[in-house]
Order: C-alpha cells, then sequence, then structure tokens
C-alpha cells in the first residue's frame, strides 16, 4: 500500500490567522490547529492591512500576507484573486477556498492544475443586502464554484440539497463546529442588570434576513415577565437597524451593540433562559451551535437548515413568520418552564454526537487524503 501523499493545504478566502472576525476566520482557526498535528504543512493567506505585524509562522501555520483594496464589496475578492495565482504557483498541492464568492477563482487553479476545494457557505444570492447586481454575482459566483473547484463542501444536508436541485452538483456535507462551554460567572453580566435565567438572547447582524425585527415584535406583545437582549448591531449607518431600535421602545429591550469578549459573550449564552434565532439564510449556523454547545434553551425560526440542527425539534421549539407564532411559545413556556428545562438538559449532546471540532477537523483531513489520492 502506497503511503499517503504529504499534504501541502493552503487556506484562501478569510481575513487571516490567527485574525478573528467571523465565522469564516473561526473555522481556519479551529480546523488548522487541529490538522497541523497530522504532518499536514499549512499556509493561510492574510489581509495585510489587518495586522500589525506579520510573523511568518505561528502555531505551525505560515502565514503569507497582501494588500488589499479597502473597499467594502471588494476587499476580500481582491485579496482572494492574489492569493489564489500565489498559491497555484507554488507548492501547495491543496488549495482551500472559503466562501462561494470566491468562485470564478477557481479558474487559475483549474488551468494550473492543482487540487482545489471550496466550501460554498450559505444562500448569500437570497439576502436582501445582496439585492440588485450583489445577487446576482453571489448566484453566478456560486454556479462557478460547483464547475471550477475539484470538489464543493455544503456544511448541511439542507445546503447539499439546495447545491444539487439549483446547480445539479453533488457536494461533500461536512457540518461547521463548536466547542462545549460548561462554566460561567455573573460577573460580566452585572453591568447590564442582568440575572441568570431572566432575559431571552439574540446574537447577530441587526439586518433583514436576521428577522429581529419578528422577534422583537411577538416579544412585545407578549406578556413576558423576562427581559431581551440583543447583541450585535451594523458597522455602517443603516435605517432598517435604525428604525429597529426607535420603534421597539420597551424598557424590557436591551440592546448591548457589538460585544468583542468572547468571555463576557459566552457568559450571557450560558446564563440566558432562551436563546432566540432568527437567522433565515444559512446551513450550520455558528451561533445557534454556540447555543447549543452552552446548554441553551432554544426557539428557533422554521426553516430546512433549523430544522436539521435542533433535529426536527428535538433540541429546540420552531416558530413561523406568522403573528402570534413565536408569541404564543414565549407564553406557554413562561408559565411552564419544565420543556426548557428539558431542552437545556439534553442540548449538549446535538453538540457532543454531531459537531465537535474533532469531527469536523478529521473530516476535511480524511477528504484532502483522498484528493490527493485520486
Amino acid at each position: 500500500m502506497k503511503p499517503n501523499k504529504p499534504i501541502k493545504l493552503a487556506v484562501i478566502g478569510t481575513r487571516g490567522y490567527p485574525y478573528i472576525y467571523s465565522g469564516y476566520e473561526t473555522f481556519v482557526s479551529e480546523l488548522v490547529e487541529r490538522i497541523s498535528k497530522h504532518d499536514v504543512e499549512i499556509t493561510v493567506y492574510c489581509h495585510k492591512n489587518l495586522f500589525s505585524s506579520y510573523p511568518k509562522r505561528v502555531n505551525n501555520v505560515n502565514l503569507i500576507y497582501f494588500r488589499t483594496l479597502e473597499l467594502k464589496s471588494f476587499s476580500q475578492l481582491i485579496h482572494s484573486f492574489q492569493s489564489m495565482i500565489h498559491a497555484a504557483i507554488n507548492d501547495s498541492n491543496i488549495i482551500l477556498v472559503v466562501n462561494s464568492a470566491n468562485g470564478p477563482f477557481g479558474i487559475i487553479s483549474k488551468l494550473l492544475k492543482k487540487k482545489s476545494v471550496i466550501n460554498v457557505d450559505g444562500l448569500e444570492w437570497l439576502r436582501p443586502k445582496w439585492s440588485g447586481l450583489g445577487a446576482k454575482y453571489f448566484l453566478w459566483a456560486s454556479k462557478m464554484s460547483t464547475k471550477l473547484y475539484d470538489e464543493v463542501i455544503t456544511d448541511s444536508i439542507g445546503m447539499a440539497q439546495v447545491y444539487s436541485e439549483k446547480f445539479n452538483c453533488s457536494s461533500k456535507i461536512i457540518a461547521y463546529g463548536a466547542n462545549i462551554a460548561y462554566t460561567s460567572s455573573d460577573e460580566s453580566q452585572n453591568s447590564w442588570g442582568l440575572r441568570r435565567g431572566d432575559y431571552y438572547l439574540i446574537v447577530g447582524r441587526l439586518i433583514p434576513d436576521n428577522n429581529a425585527d419578528i422577534v422583537l415584535r411577538e416579544f412585545v406583545a407578549s406578556n413576558s415577565s423576562k427581559r431581551i437582549v440583543i447583541v450585535g448591531d451594523v458597522p455602517y449607518k443603516d435605517n432598517y437597524a435604525s428604525e429597529i431600535k426607535i420603534k421597539y421602545n420597551d424598557p424590557r429591550i436591551l440592546f448591548t451593540g457589538y460585544i468583542t469578549d468572547k468571555e463576557e459573550l459566552s457568559d450571557l449564552f450560558l446564563n440566558s433562559f432562551v436563546y432566540i434565532h432568527g437567522h433565515e439564510y444559512g446551513g450550520t449556523n455558528p451561533t445557534m451551535l454556540q447555543a447549543l454547545a452552552s446548554g441553551c434553551g432554544i426557539y428557533a425560526i422554521d426553516t430546512i437548515f433549523t430544522r436539521e440542527m435542533l433535529s426536527n425539534g428535538d433540541y429546540g421549539l420552531l416558530f413561523t413568520k406568522e403573528e402570534n407564532s413565536l408569541k404564543c411559545i414565549i407564553e406557554d413556556n413562561e408559565k411552564n418552564e419544565e420543556v426548557i428545562g428539558k431542552l437545556k438538559k439534553k442540548a449538549r449532546d446535538q453538540i457532543k454526537n454531531n459537531y465537535t471540532w474533532e469531527k469536523i477537523a478529521n473530516q476535511y483531513l480524511e477528504l484532502f487524503h483522498e484528493m490527493l489520492k485520486g
């Protein structure tokens, strides 16, 4: 039997490592730190603009820096284009790309005969913020992802079905992961005046497809005696976000804005009564995984993706956009908290069984070896 070829992996499409800003960077950090222990040589391409120092190697990961133009819609595309050219002409033997926006750049690896794989993430072409030309680009780029890469990775069964039906593409399903959290401290919550088990939690940007307006409409209409905490905002002037803050002027509602301290955010999950998830587009959602990993009770908007993550309601209660749907769930379960208690007791089992980073890293490692054999 031939020994496995050594893997020389290039990672493209994130802001870099060990920089952590979003789900992409978290994914890359969790992945490379695990697979680097398996004799894998890894190079991550970084946005030079975001770093104050430029070490060539951190935690057994090689780092290459390129500057890019600071343009909201084009910064990552320009960076990925440069990175793909560099990776394709150097000694990497597998190129891992994240984000379907980078789909067209697969032509570079294809022409230079480098093995390539893309994690396409969510349904970006359906999101309201990319309406018009942006939505058309994402739809085209996602289609190109299915044509130009050796392997396409989707992060859920539901997302794989979308890519199969829309693009006639067979994909490898590898989910996102989470780390189990048990301990918490009330100390960080004193500044907000919150008590353990006395508030609902929403975490996410204030954008239409996260449906904070629907969640707040239902909460305000309910007779809830608890508070609701909204963590997140948008980093730019936005009518939707501004109108929500003005419209829902209720003393039970707390807008914290962004919270960058990981421990403080973790405490908010761990001490909440219920995490409410309104994210509509995407596969395996990192925020809901964190809620499960923190042992939260969960109310989630009913989509093919949330049904999959919550095993059709076994690990959380599902609501719709219809008026009174979430309101009734809130009121019923504040009268009788037994259901929430049961959900909390088994929430972490869903992570242990399906969404550990160890499992995800092993699946990627197995895929890379298969690609090199092929």
